[in-house]
């Protein structure tokens, strides 16, 4: 037996859930019997799962918005670091942030950023991500 026979073997006996839910226990559980409840997951595992969070949600806002293709790095990222935190139906409604990028007008889509609910409701990752969209600079502190 070579451990992808247990693997398979184990998908038999476990199954495969790509969305949360209760095990036999009452444990929640996803993927092939990994009991997140108890065990949670790696570092290793969530820098995975991370990465491919931003690779969707880059490729999504791209085909959402094709100007963000056309963007600088950071400003791009800014816009996915948004995606990630809001999702892409909530983002799409930032009609005046999104109008303002179209016409490379970044101060005052730093601005539409700064006048809204979500603004109010992350703080400082706002003021942070309108900065980084107005200047078009990363700032590591």
């Amino acid at each position: 037996m070579t451990l992808d026979d247990l693997k398979v073997q184990l998908v038999k006996h476990e199954g495969l859930e790509l969305m949360p839910y209760k095990c036999t226990a009452g444990k929640l559980t996803i993927g092939v019997g990994r009991n997140i409840e108890d065990r949670g997951i790696s570092y290793a595992e969530a820098m995975m799962l991370l990465e491919n969070d931003l690779m969707l949600y880059s490729s999504e806002l791209g085909k959402a918005f094709p100007i963000v293709r056309e963007l600088d790095t950071v400003r791009k990222m800014t816009l996915i670091n948004m995606a990630f935190n809001l999702g892409l139906t909530k983002l799409r409604q930032f009609k005046m942030m999104w109008a303002a990028i179209e016409d490379n007008d970044f101060e005052v889509a730093a601005q539409e950023m700064l006048n809204s609910k979500w603004a109010s409701d992350v703080g400082k990752r706002a003021l942070e991500l309108s900065e980084q969209m107005r200047t078009g600079l990363y700032n590591a502190s």
